[in-house]
């Protein structure tokens, strides 16, 4: 017992000595971080304080003080107010199918651009596939407005050209969804890639020799070799999605959707918008934008927790 009790107090002073020599030796490291820790207290931990806005009636001329305290009412509008659970499912919609698209895509791509030997061509069709990510939605809304107009747009042209009928892609609340999704990944799937293209670099080559030797042929290597060298990394990524269901993009559906596709297109984000900045509903819109923020915390706790026990990882 005496020997436990000596023990304890020296493993501290271990520890501590340990950081003190750390911080000494790193500290340039640590200044270095001094700019971004004081960035995320300014815009993302002070603005917190607004969430006070969700349990009043929020007068700005008011202010937080003077608002008069309603608890929980907001919240229980929420789950009154006839709209929120269509705009709800719509998320869980557009982001659901966001996501798998978004893994699919870059999973075969990458498959594909492995099997490509003209290593000037793999990098030109990497690099064109890539750009479209630095591209803004406002950029790309434009762009999109442009060509899929159903009044001379190119791809309504095309449509007329073999025998069809214009299609309002942004006007029907079916074909806006579609248009969302295809849209993402077209802009993301070359920034995907680079993930399993990574994962594809460290597959042993000893491994695609011997299954030539064997008699294997190239759609058998990638079968049973190269699929399923990929498939942690994926099982990953689907993992750490869940965390982002009721992400379904706010900056690309502001820009493209307009009132003739609320009912299939608006999402949390552009309710929460339409209704405290341009109806002045701000502690309902507060309250909404409250309640994802919490569901979304535990969908990400979940994903981290699969993700761990189902590919052993984790990031802390």
């Amino acid at each position: 017992m005496k020997e436990h009790t000596l023990e304890t107090p020296r493993k501290g002073r271990a520890i501590k000595a340990r950081q003190r020599w750390n911080m000494q030796r790193n500290w340039s490291l640590h200044l270095m971080l001094v700019p971004a820790v004081l960035l995320a207290i300014v815009f993302q931990y002070i603005p917190m304080g607004g969430i006070v806005i969700a349990f009043q009636d929020f007068k700005p001329y008011l202010g937080f003080t003077e608002s008069k305290w309603v608890g929980w009412d907001n919240f229980k509008y929420l789950f009154l107010y006839p709209d929120v659970g269509q705009v709800i499912w719509n998320t869980l919609v557009i982001a659901f199918f966001k996501i798998i698209a978004g893994l699919i895509a870059p999973f075969l791509f990458a498959i594909l651009l492995n099997e490509v030997r003209l290593n000037a061509f793999k990098r030109v069709s990497q690099t064109l596939v890539y750009l479209p990510h630095f591209l803004s939605w406002v950029i790309l809304g434009g762009i999109l407005l442009d060509i899929l107009s159903p009044q001379g747009g190119m791809v309504n042209k095309l449509v007329v050209a073999l025998g069809g009928d214009p299609i309002f892609f942004l006007g029907d609340g079916t074909w806006f969804r579609i248009t969302l999704i295809v849209s993402d990944v077209w802009k993301e799937f070359g920034f995907g890639t680079i993930v399993f293209l990574a994962s594809l670099s460290g597959i042993n080559p000893a491994l695609y020799e011997a299954a030539e030797v064997d008699g294997a042929n190239r759609f058998k290597q990638t079968l049973h070799i190269t699929i399923p060298a990929l498939m942690p990394i994926t099982i990953v990524l689907m993992t750490l999605s869940i965390g982002n269901i009721l992400n379904a993009g706010f900056d690309q559906v502001f820009n493209l959707y307009n009132p003739l596709v609320y009912d299939k297109g608006d999402i949390i984000d552009t309710f929460v918008y339409r209704l405290g900045i341009l109806n002045g509903k701000m502690s309902f819109a507060t309250a909404v934008g409250l309640f994802k923020s919490v569901v979304a915390t535990i969908l990400i706790v979940i994903s981290y927790r699969m993700a761990y026990k189902l590919a052993n990882y984790r990031v802390f």
